[in-house]
């Protein structure tokens, strides 16, 4: 703590003393960019006020003002339709009351593989490398397949144009946190090279040193005494590596990598060991763990891209991501040894998608696609009572879209995906989008669907936890929805104000569901004996209903200011109960000032997370919670702007709002409580 204390007073004294001895240089102040390119929204490129479907962005810059060093901090701080629900095993993320399996998360368009506990690792995306996010709401399958239904996450990565761009930033927080990230970019006019590397680390933390079970919603028993983590101690290194060459003014090529791994560190159970006439028996407290987990992942990718002409072009992308989890044990028990590693599970995703682009007159532009994608999962403990222990579905897909200019400042955005998928055989995904233009005014209308297929754990799993068997089913329908969305977005120079209200139903939900052993198809005698059975099975239909109200402006003077209200009811059709995890109230605040002097720049920042009480079906619910951040960051500049040190101090949760209910429950915020923290980047641009 005091080594915390004496960082952040050199680092204040670092970033006052420069800034006072030049408050009266010549200063000149960065404008803020309310209108950044995007493309997620139809896949080719557009201005956000031009782009015929609303996008929510989020740019690197923002994430660096609020000193924000992972994935979940950066949508949840900033955009206020995200919400996580934590435990110890993972992260759940949740977006407009629809789940992390029904949300797409890609990386430059790559879909990001790989899960534990139900959950996408976001942990595996490095926020160094972000030059900004595109939040795509409601279904989406017509462009992106399946997995769109409640919207997509694009993270678009920085390829800096400089002939040289190297970077190392450093940060420092209480309970052990540390963050390094290296970046070392080289380009030419034909060639580039982007290299980045990130090491995070924390130490664990408790919330509540005694724990709770659930038996229908209700606690089961009294609480008793846990040495669990609410966050667990680990770390963690991710490596991206990408090539470029541009050899003509027509092609363009690339090959890239990115190799992940982390481990975590969780208190052990301690055992009693007797021996007996039937040798030793094993007893344990229960207050920890018999293994820690370690998360392996790594991206393989190549693709090529030919220009007809100054904008029409045709596209090749090969992509592949391998994940794996695996149990390295900290005890010894009857079944394993100490240090004895097993593998949880192996997952493999194959992508190739051809693309072309073609300007058909002045009013016409076409995109056409086909995408082939292969999935395989091997889980020796979940498929151990079927006939391998490795599963595999593949997915084919031709897709059109039309983007059209119309008369009077009309434009319109027809699309089209057909999907034949091995288990379900085909699907048709329509999408109509039309938006007109009212001088300073944005009015669109938007109707689109989307399907996700079952996952290979819903069609095969079979796995026993806690004496109750669940079981996956070949004879699942895919999940659907249909999307309606109004926008209305006023466009100022100082800022822009937008209003989005839609509505989103999905039926053929699939949940795990108890059932009586008769109703299990292809049952066999391998399954008698259990206490309780759980099918996955198509059961709900979802009705969901939202708006979203968002202000940006820059008044001057450096000041700049974002504020987003979410409003959501999503809701069971047959029990009108809301569905899991949905916060109906939410919103975000964020308030930045910038002062540039000669040779240096001065930026503080203030932001909120502000959410109302979250829902769980199967507990209580999370209670509301408000978390106030500040970051102070000061940037002096040497040799004509090419070298900057950049010293940065910060406070997270400024009023120390914390969750300590007992460990069991769903808690609202993992936070510890208020923390301080410190950084130092260099940079060097030529």
């Amino acid at each position: 703590m005091k080594t915390m204390n004496y960082a952040i007073i050199l680092t204040l004294g670092l970033v006052a003393v420069p800034a006072l001895a030049q408050q009266h240089g010549k200063g000149k102040m960065k404008e803020l960019d309310l209108n950044p390119v995007v493309v997620t929204g139809t896949g080719t490129h557009h201005r956000l006020s031009e782009s015929p479907v609303p996008v929510e962005v989020i740019s690197g810059n923002d994430l660096r003002k609020a000193g924000i060093t992972n994935f979940q901090d950066a949508i949840t701080m900033l955009s206020p339709s995200f919400s996580f629900s934590s435990t110890a095993m993972a992260d759940y993320t949740t977006i407009s009351g629809l789940g992390n399996e029904r949300l797409l998360i890609m990386v430059n368009g790559h879909k990001l593989s790989g899960n534990t506990s139900g959950a996408t690792d976001i942990s595996r995306i490095d926020v160094s490398r972000i030059r900004r996010v595109e939040i795509l709401k409601g279904a989406s399958s017509s462009l992106y397949g399946s997995d769109a239904i409640g919207g997509v996450i694009n993270i678009i990565t920085d390829q800096p144009m400089n002939t040289v761009n190297a970077s190392s930033t450093t940060r420092l927080a209480e309970y052990g946190q540390f963050d390094q990230n290296l970046n070392l970019n080289v380009a030419s006019d034909k060639f580039g090279s982007y290299t980045s590397y990130n090491r995070r680390q924390a130490n664990g933390w408790q919330l509540n040193s005694e724990a709770v079970s659930f038996s229908k919603g209700e606690v089961k028993g009294d609480p008793t005494p846990t040495r669990k983590n609410m966050s667990n101690a680990f770390y963690q290194n991710v490596f991206n590596q990408r090539f470029s060459y541009s050899p003509t003014k027509a092609w363009d090529f690339y090959v890239e990598g990115s190799y992940y791994n982390k481990e975590n560190e969780r208190p052990a159970n301690i055992y009693t060991v007797t021996e007996g006439k039937k040798g030793k028996t094993y007893t344990s407290d229960k207050q920890g763990y018999d293994y820690n987990l370690k998360y392996m992942g790594y991206t393989l990718g190549a693709g090529a891209r030919y220009m007809l002409n100054k904008s029409d072009y045709i596209s090749l992308d090969l992509y592949n991501d391998n994940y794996e989890t695996d149990n390295e044990y900290i005890v010894t028990n009857k079944t394993y040894t100490k240090g004895e590693e097993k593998l949880n599970q192996r997952s493999h995703y194959y992508n190739a998608n051809l693309k072309g682009v073609f300007n058909l007159g002045a009013y016409n532009r076409l995109t056409v696609g086909t995408e082939y994608l292969n999935e395989s999962l091997r889980n020796p403990d979940a498929f151990e009572k079927t006939d391998s222990e490795k599963k595999h579905v593949y997915t084919m897909s031709l897709y059109a879209q039309d983007e059209i200019k119309l008369p009077w400042d009309f434009r319109a955005v027809l699309g089209l995906r057909y999907v034949h998928h091995e288990t379900f055989a085909n699907d048709l995904s329509p999408k109509v989008t039309l938006m007109k233009k009212l001088g300073p005014v944005n009015l669109r209308a938007s109707y689109s669907t989307g399907f996700r297929a079952p996952t290979l754990k819903e069609l095969y799993y079979v796995k026993d936890k806690n004496n109750v068997l669940s079981i996956g089913n070949a004879d699942l329908n895919p999940e659907k929805s249909n999307y309606y969305s109004l926008n209305a977005e006023y466009i100022h120079r100082y800022f822009t104000v937008s209003v989005t209200g839609y509505i989103n139903k999905v039926r053929n939900l699939i949940d795990l569901i108890e059932v009586d052993p008769t109703s299990i198809p292809n049952y066999d005698s391998s399954y008698d004996g259990y206490k309780g059975y759980k099918l996955y099975s198509n059961v709900d239909k979802a009705d969901i209903k939202g708006f979203d109200v968002s202000i940006n402006c820059k008044p001057g003077h450096g000041l700049s200011f974002l504020a987003v209200y979410n409003y959501i009811s999503a809701k069971d059709e047959a029990t009108k109960l809301s569905l899991p995890r949905t916060i109906r109230h939410s919103g975000n605040f964020t308030a930045n000032w910038f002062k540039g002097f000669n040779n240096s720049d001065l930026n503080l920042n203030l932001s909120a997370q502000i959410r109302s009480s979250r829902y769980e079906d199967a507990q209580p619910a999370a209670p509301g919670y408000a978390q106030w951040n500040f970051t102070a960051r000061y940037t002096l500049k040497f040799l004509e702007d090419f070298t900057f040190v950049e010293p940065a101090i910060g406070v997270e949760n400024i009023f120390n709002k914390t969750d300590r209910r007992y460990y069991g429950y769903y808690f609202s915020t993992t936070s510890p409580g208020r923390v301080y923290w410190a950084s130092i980047t260099l940079r060097f641009n030529k």
